[in-house]
């Protein structure tokens, strides 16, 4: 079955997530789609701003406006430091705010706290309160 432009891409794991939409981003959304997105047939959400107004579809696409949004602040290039920073900062956001790795896991998708696991070392805070005691380094 062919997908659907209003379908939502369940990414690498091919796994659908439903997730809550907070008021603000709501407000947003409904903001953009009634008074800043360009008047198109397509049914994309996201289009460019510029004509042509093609949907914004591709990864790619969007990693480069983030790039081009981060140069403009003077943020040094990266890597990463395209869509994929988004990820990285919402986890990171997640932990730093209380969220399990378990609950950081469900929203980005992974199978493995393992792979979830690499945002812990962003939580230092968190980190050191769970840490056992280091004995100086002796065997």
């Amino acid at each position: 079955m062919a997908r659907q432009p209003t379908d939502v891409r369940p990414g690498k794991a091919h796994q659908e997530r439903c997730l809550p939409l907070s008021q603000e981003v709501g407000d947003a959304l409904v903001s953009y789609l009634t008074t800043t997105r360009p008047t198109s047939p397509s049914r994309y959400v996201f289009l460019r701003l510029k004509p042509p107004f093609r949907p914004l579809v591709r990864a790619c696409g969007i990693g480069r406006l983030v790039r081009r949004a981060l140069e403009r602040t003077g943020i040094p290039p990266r890597t990463p430091m395209g869509a994929h920073l988004f990820r990285h900062t919402a986890a990171s956001l997640m932990v730093q705010h209380g969220a399990t790795f378990k609950e950081v896991a469900d929203v980005l998708g992974h199978r493995s706290l393992q792979t979830t696991g690499l945002y812990a070392k962003l939580d230092f805070t968190n980190l050191a309160a769970v840490a056992l005691p280091w004995n100086g380094g002796g065997q």
